[in-house]
C-alpha cells in the first residue's frame, strides 16, 4: 500500500486498511449519545488472508453507531477528481442495517457529531428487509442532501465487496460495484438540484385545428353484413317436447327450454381505423430556461472527516479498506491490491465455513434425532413394563378369584352346617324354658281355681246368715 501511495499521480487523502493494532483509534466515539454500539477489529470468521482481511467490525447488535475520523488532509474537490471507495462485508448475514459512510465537512466537531451534523456526500450500501435495498448516493447542494433519483440495488450476499464512487471535474460520475460501473451519466441528470435546462414554452398555445382525438374512430364505410344475427342469445330448443304427463291446468302453460342460438354473432360493430386528421396530444415547444445557470460548484465537496452514522439490527458488519483521493487510477490499483486479489480465496473460506457449519447443523440435527429416537424406545419400554405389571397384577387377581371360587362350596358348607348346629343348640336351650312356664301356668292357674271356689263358699255362708 505504501508502495502504490508513492506512484499516486494525485493525492491520497484518507487511506486506512486497518492493518495496525491501533488503527482503529482513529475513529472516535461521539458524546452527543451514549448507547452507541462497540466497533473492533476483526477479520470475521472466514476471510481470504488473516491480516488483510482485518476491518472495522460493528460489534453489537440493535444499535446506533457515530464515529469519525480525521482526514490526512482536508480535501476540496473543485477541479479535481473525486473518489471515494471501501469495502463492506455483511458478514451477520443481514436482514436491516447501513454500511454506508459519510464524508463530513472540516468544521465538524467529532464530540457533537450524529445525525443531524451536515455532510458532503453519503455512500454506499443500505438494506432492510427483502425490498428496502438500495446504494445511498446523496450530495449536498446548497445545504440540502439530494439522493441519486436511480435506485442502484447493493449486494446483500456475506462476502466482501467493494463500492466505488467517482465524480468528475466535468460533473460526470460513475458508481461501481465490485470494479463493474452500476450507473453512470451527468450529476445533473441523476440529481434534480438544478432547475431544468428547458421548459414547456409559457407562451405557446395549441392551434385551433389541432386534432389531439381521439386517435380511433369507426369506418364509415363499414357495413354490417345481411346475414349477420345479433340477436336473440337464446332461442326455444326446437327439439324438446312437452312431457306425457304434463298438466296444464296444473302445470301452467308449457315452455321448451331456451338453448343457445348458433347463429348468434353478437352485437355488431364497424371495425376501427386511425383517425385522419389526429396529431397526437399536443404539447408545448422547449425553449430555454430563463432560470436555468450552470453551477460549477454542483458536486464540488469540501471534506475533513469521514463518519459511521448508521443503525444494525445484527452486528458483525465489516467495513474496511476506505480510500478517498483524486485519482481513479491509484483507486483502482489500491482496490485490486487489498480486495481483488483475496476475492477468490474468500470464496473458498467461506465454502469451508459453510461446510462445517452444514456439518454442524447436521451432526446436531443427526444428535437430536439420536435422542428422539431413543426417548421414544425409553417411552416404549416404559410402556411394556407397566402393561406387563398390569398384566402380572390381573393374573394374580384372577389366580384369587379362582381359589376363592373354588374354595366357596366347601365354606358355604361348613357356614350351612355351623348354621344347622347353631340352630339345634337354640332349640335345646328353649325347651326347658318352655317346660317351666307351663309348670308355672298349671300352678297360676290352681291358685286361681282354689281362690274361685273358696269365694264361692263365702257367698253362700253369707247368704245363710
Amino acid at each position: 500500500v505504501a508502495a502504490l501511495a508513492g506512484a499516486a499521480l494525485g493525492r491520497v487523502y484518507y487511506e486506512e486498511t486497518f492493518s495496525d493494532s491501533d488503527s482503529i483509534d482513529g475513529f472516535k466515539a461521539t458524546e452527543a449519545r451514549s448507547d452507541l454500539g462497540s466497533i473492533k477489529l476483526s477479520a470475521g470468521k472466514w476471510y481470504s488472508d488473516a491480516e488483510n482481511s482485518v476491518g472495522l467490525q460493528l460489534a453489537e447488535d440493535a444499535r446506533f453507531y457515530a464515529y469519525t475520523a480525521k482526514l490526512q488532509r482536508p480535501f476540496n474537490t473543485k477541479g479535481k477528481d473525486f473518489v471515494v471507495q471501501f469495502t463492506v462485508k455483511y458478514e451477520q448475514d443481514i436482514d436491516c442495517g447501513g454500511a454506508y459512510l459519510k464524508l463530513l465537512p472540516p468544521t465538524l466537531d467529532p464530540a457533537k457529531f450524529d445525525g443531524e451534523s451536515p455532510y458532503e456526500v453519503m455512500f454506499g450500501p443500505d438494506i432492510c428487509g427483502s425490498t428496502n435495498r438500495r446504494v445511498h448516493a446523496i450530495i449536498n447542494y446548497n445545504g440540502t442532501g439530494s439522493q441519486i433519483d436511480k435506485v442502484v440495488p447493493p449486494r446483500g450476499d456475506q462476502l466482501t465487496h467493494q463500492y466505488t464512487f467517482w465524480v468528475r471535474p466535468d460533473k460526470t460520475f460513475e458508481i461501481r460495484i465490485d470494479n463493474k460501473v452500476q450507473e453512470e451519466g451527468k450529476v445533473e441528470d441523476f440529481w434534480k438540484v438544478l432547475p431544468d435546462k428547458q421548459i414547456p414554452d409559457p407562451d405557446a398555445k395549441k392551434p385551433d385545428d389541432w386534432v389531439d382525438g381521439p386517435a380511433m374512430i369507426e369506418d364509415p364505410e363499414d357495413k354490417k353484413p345481411d346475414d349477420w344475427v345479433d340477436g336473440p342469445e337464446t332461442i326455444p330448443d326446437p327439439d324438446a317436447k312437452q312431457p306425457e304427463d304434463w298438466d296444464d291446468d296444473m302445470d301452467g302453460d308449457w315452455e321448451a327450454p331456451a338453448i343457445a342460438n348458433p347463429d348468434f354473432k353478437g352485437e355488431w360493430k364497424p371495425r376501427m381505423i386511425k383517425t385522419p386528421e389526429y396529431q397526437g396530444e399536443w404539447t408545448a415547444p422547449l425553449v430555454d430556461n430563463p432560470d436555468y445557470e450552470e453551477d460549477e460548484d454542483l458536486a464540488v465537496f469540501n471534506i475533513g472527516y469521514v463518519g459511521l452514522d448508521i443503525w444494525t439490527v445484527k452486528s458483525g458488519t465489516i467495513f474496511d479498506n476506505i480510500l478517498i483521493t483524486d485519482d481513479i487510477d491509484y483507486a483502482s490499483q489500491f482496490g485490486n491490491s487489498t480486495w481483488a486479489d483475496y476475492v477468490e480465496k474468500e470464496v473458498e473460506a467461506k465454502k469451508l465455513v459453510d461446510e462445517e457449519e452444514a456439518k454442524k447443523l447436521e451432526e446436531e440435527r443427526s444428535a437430536r434425532e439420536a435422542e428422539r429416537k431413543a426417548r421414544e424406545e425409553k417411552e416404549k419400554a416404559e410402556e411394556k413394563d407397566e402393561a406387563d405389571e398390569d398384566a402380572d397384577e390381573l393374573d394374580e387377581d384372577e389366580d384369587a378369584e379362582s381359589k376363592a371360587e373354588k374354595a366357596q362350596p366347601a365354606q358355604d358348607a361348613d357356614e350351612a352346617q355351623e348354621a344347622e348346629e347353631k340352630d339345634e343348640e337354640e332349640e335345646e336351650e328353649e325347651k326347658p324354658i318352655v317346660e317351666k312356664d307351663e309348670v308355672v301356668e298349671d300352678e297360676e292357674k290352681s291358685v286361681v281355681e282354689e281362690d274361685a271356689e273358696a269365694a264361692e263358699k263365702q257367698a253362700k255362708a253369707d247368704k245363710k246368715a
